[in-house]
């Protein structure tokens, strides 16, 4: 399940609210034994018997049993965990309606728990969701450059470095005039240097998956190192150049700080422009996109669907042509992309029709 399914389906867990204490969250950790759990489920369904209200009762015993049901059919723990969340989510008195969930997480969980409540524990969930965007962080000036990575809310210190840029001197003449020279010479060295990590820690060689980059330091050596640091296309994920006092691992924290609100931004701005690009195609080359039903589906069969944007608000109220959709966009390796309602171009996208196609040829 992709964290765009999963983010759909966490709203959906928060609105449920169980009578009673009936609503079962479950979170078995990487590594753990599904066979212990399922055996410490079943162990529960005793407990459960005490419960004096007898539609309470019955609701927790059966959610139990439909848990111990699930996990019989797991050979083994997921890679990243498993959470399942179990109960009646039926709004009306007297009626039962047992939902079960089963979710692997994006990334490795280590927590293990069992909760009856009167509503799913998704709170540890939602904090792995949230992790799972990464940028990329510079400080750096005349003296030493520090890497870091932004994982969500965490910073992780990479790697420091330092210039080998001799401090400026005071004496005149000719040695002062070389002394620059030669200053110039290792202060270039050191940009390349730098530039060419920037590419080993952040570059798609790196392995991480950076949606920016943010840089800072004192003084004008930030912009000194973008104009001689030759960077190629990864200048492009370049989203903010500050102003920072420090630039070792407290000059990461400052950064992050100041730029806070882009970070808040930068997924609404990377949406804008997706969506600019595609009605720019759609004025200019319509041969470049396709939108509607009948003509994204059929770019999807014949493979020449290369990203599938689909509006929140239809995915919402055609959720089964929605999931028909991304299935066969994955069959021909076709990006899935969620739009918001959030922006104007968001809003136009959605009564336009609410999906459409970038291609990969005319069809």
């Amino acid at each position: 399940m992709r964290p765009e399914e999963i983010s759909k389906l966490v709203k959906r867990l928060e609105s449920i609210r169980g009578r009673h204490t009936e609503l079962i969250t479950v979170y078995v950790p990487a590594g753990a034994n599904v066979l212990v759990v399922s055996k410490q489920l079943e162990a529960e369904k005793s407990t459960a018997e005490n419960i004096k209200s007898k539609s309470t009762r019955k609701n927790v015993i059966e959610a139990l049993e439909k848990i111990v049901r699930e996990l019989r059919g797991v050979t083994k723990t997921p890679e990243n965990g498993l959470i399942i969340f179990c109960g009646n989510t039926s709004d009306k008195e007297g009626q039962q309606n047992i939902e079960l969930f089963a979710i692997e997480p994006p990334v490795p969980m280590n927590i293990r728990m069992y909760r009856c409540d009167q509503k799913f524990l998704i709170e540890p969930l939602k904090e792995v969701l949230e992790k799972r965007d990464k940028y990329g962080l510079l400080v750096i000036d005349k003296h030493e450059a520090t890497f870091g990575l932004l994982d969500g809310k965490t910073i992780i210190p990479l790697s420091n470095h330092s210039s080998g840029v001799p401090g400026k001197i005071k004496a005149g003449g000719q040695s002062a005039a070389r002394f620059s020279r030669v200053r110039e010479e290792v202060s270039k060295e050191y940009y390349r240097r730098m530039g060419e990590n920037m590419e080993k820690e952040f570059g798609e060689k790196s392995g991480r998956e950076i949606k920016g980059i943010l840089i800072g330091g004192p003084g004008p050596t930030k912009e000194e190192f973008l104009d001689e640091s030759e960077l190629g296309p990864i200048k492009k994920k370049i989203l903010a150049v500050e102003d920072i006092g420090y630039t070792d691992e407290h000059g990461l924290k400052l950064l992050v700080e100041k730029t806070h609100s882009i970070l808040e931004d930068a997924e609404l701005t990377n949406e804008k422009n997706i969506l600019r690009d595609f009605f720019t195609f759609l004025g200019k080359n319509k041969d470049k996109v396709a939108y509607g039903e009948a003509a994204v589906r059929r770019a999807l069969e014949v493979g020449s669907a290369d990203k599938l944007l689909i509006s929140e608000d239809f995915d919402d109220k055609n959720p089964e042509v929605s999931k028909e959709f991304q299935e066969m966009a994955k069959s021909v390796s076709a990006e899935v992309i969620f739009v918001s309602v959030e922006t104007e171009e968001g809003q136009s996208f959605r009564n336009l029709s609410g999906i459409a196609a970038f291609l990969r040829f005319a069809i």
